[in-house]
């Protein structure tokens, strides 16, 4: 590629990295499973080709796409870079999908071939099957499903001798895989992302060395989990996986597996801040965290833990195009655009409003591919997206005069009470300052006087039990009156998405419950405070 802007192919495509690494450091480690085991290179591209050819023989081939419904672990691990070997294009589908959802993506992805864990395979006999025919079924045996021939999980295993080459050269550019948006307001949208995207997710901020040890806790099926997978085989290190993110577990995982960084999302910090302090907080090797968001705690996480703090903005579409560290000294920022990417804030006809004034991100890249290419076959999305050239976010972002930017909300998450918008995730971020309150969402529900009333829906810390008056006495001086809700409920755990974002549509659609305390009900109602003008002298 003569273009300067865009890296060496051996570099950026799958196949040929897994070639290299095989050629180059055959004998380095590149994964570590839960269980202890590891893959080294040589062995990483033996297990690859192996599955490759297996694949092929299911009828896989460059440019086909393949559904994947598996957790985290080394068969899902193989799955995907067989089918990155291929040229081929990895489908993950959200393990918690099931019926309208599930055939949403089924629909969408319009695959013949899916590789399933045996305990989701029974979900298959609730919905349409679209162009789905073969199902490989991992992890046991499963009933049958009208409609699908299922396949016993031993037909994944090949040889890799008898492995067919690309029809063609695998490009940087070409679909490497669809992930699906989270879907927590509705329909998945299939994302397709290039390798391309994934290096420039990655790779040029320059964060992690090939000696570093990065700890995979967020699924496959979500850019946190598959990415930083994809982005180590980039420069050459090592990751441990694991199944999911568990606080009581963290840190026992941290010194077994030798993990030198991590990603800590949402609500995972201040899960690892409300843990019991212990003498053994600095004793261990992380010693740098990706952090998103950054919370006010950040500078609490450094000093007890002894640990280099990262923040930045991402989502399945984009690649870190905003970036900060170490140790940012602004409370909520998501720090600056990194090399290679434009940002702006603009307002609803894309026209850029000054520092301090709300609107939305856009974005665009200077290196092609950087970001996405579309949503799968939903063209009104894309073009929805991509408007003006721009890669429109969908956040609320203000920016400071020195061009720092800093999240305000979900554009849709913004509540609009009496006149006044709000963030909900500014509330959010006061409420979980409370001691008592491990975890907060804050959605709108309906006012009698039309527009939004503000609910707090909050699970309590480990042992605790939130007294709600004294919340509402802690929130006074911290937001504003129209910002303190008058709605709260108490659960014991928020609805989660598997990449551990919380369900809103659902507590919005719960609204207002029994169990729900009113605060103006028993008595506590908030007033702009009334201020005196000055007479003149």
């Amino acid at each position: 590629m003569l273009d300067k802007r865009m890296p060496p192919r051996n570099d950026v495509v799958i196949r040929d990295l897994i070639d290299r690494r095989a050629r180059e450091i055959p004998d380095n480690v590149f994964a570590v499973l839960s269980d202890g085991s590891e893959w080294t290179f040589g062995e990483l591209r033996r297990r690859v080709r192996n599955c490759a050819e297996a694949l092929q023989r299911l009828g896989a081939g460059q440019g086909d796409f393949v559904l994947v419904w598996l957790p985290n672990g080394p068969t899902c691990l193989e799955v995907m870079f067989a089918l990155n070997y291929l040229g081929a294009i990895y489908v993950p589908i959200n393990t918690g999908y099931r019926g309208g959802l599930l055939a949403h993506v089924i629909d969408n992805a319009g695959a013949k071939l899916m590789i399933a864990d045996a305990q989701l395979v029974e979900r298959l006999a609730d919905v349409s099957h679209a162009d789905l025919r073969t199902v490989v079924v991992v992890g046991g045996g499963a009933r049958e499903v009208p409609g699908l021939t299922l396949l016993d999980q031993g037909v994944l295993v090949g040889d890799g001798e008898a492995l067919a080459p690309p029809q063609r050269q695998i490009e940087p550019w070409d679909t490497l895989s669809i992930i699906y948006t989270s879907g927590t307001t509705g329909p998945s949208k299939g994302v397709l992302i290039s390798a391309l995207q994934m290096y420039a997710t990655f790779i040029p901020r320059g964060v992690l060395e090939p000696e570093d040890r990065t700890l995979v806790t967020l699924p496959m099926f979500h850019v946190g989990g598959a990415g930083p997978i994809w982005s180590t085989l980039m420069r050459g290190g090592s990751f441990a996986l694991t199944e999911a993110f568990r606080t009581s577990e963290f840190w026992s995982t941290i010194r077994r597996f030798g993990i030198t960084h991590t990603i800590l999302l949402g609500a995972m910090t201040p899960f690892l801040l409300k843990e019991p302090a212990s003498a053994e907080d600095r004793t261990h090797p992380l010693t740098k965290v990706s952090m998103i968001p950054l919370t006010d705690q950040h500078r609490e996480f450094t000093a007890r833990f002894g640990i280099e703090v990262y923040t930045g903005f991402n989502m399945t579409e984009t690649s870190s195009p905003l970036h900060c560290g170490p140790d940012p000294a602004s409370p909520g920022t998501c720090g600056q655009p990194r090399d290679g990417i434009e940002a702006r804030v603009v307002d609803e006809n894309d026209c850029e409003v000054g520092p301090g004034v709300v609107g939305e991100l856009i974005l665009r890249a200077d290196m092609p591919f950087a970001l996405n290419h579309g949503y799968h076959k939903n063209p009104e999305a894309t073009a929805k997206a991509w408007r003006n050239g721009w890669f429109h976010t969908g956040d609320a972002f203000r920016r400071d005069e020195e061009g720092s930017f800093y999240f305000v909300d979900r554009m849709k998450d913004a509540i609009r009470r009496r006149g006044e918008n709000i963030s909900s995730f500014e509330v959010e971020k006061e409420i979980v300052a409370y001691e008592d309150v491990r975890d907060a969402a804050v959605v709108a529900v309906p006012s009698e006087f039309g527009e939004d009333e503000v609910m707090a829906i909050l699970s309590p810390a480990p042992g605790r039990n939130i007294d709600l008056p004294a919340l509402v006495e802690f929130l006074r001086p911290r937001l504003a009156h129209f910002m303190v809700p008058r709605y709260f409920r108490v659960i014991d755990d928020l609805p989660r998405t598997p990449t551990e974002k919380v369900q809103k549509h659902l507590l919005r659609s719960e609204g207002i419950t029994p169990d729900t305390w009113d605060r103006e009900k028993a008595g506590i109602v908030l007033k702009r405070e009334r201020l005196t003008q000055g007479t003149a002298a």
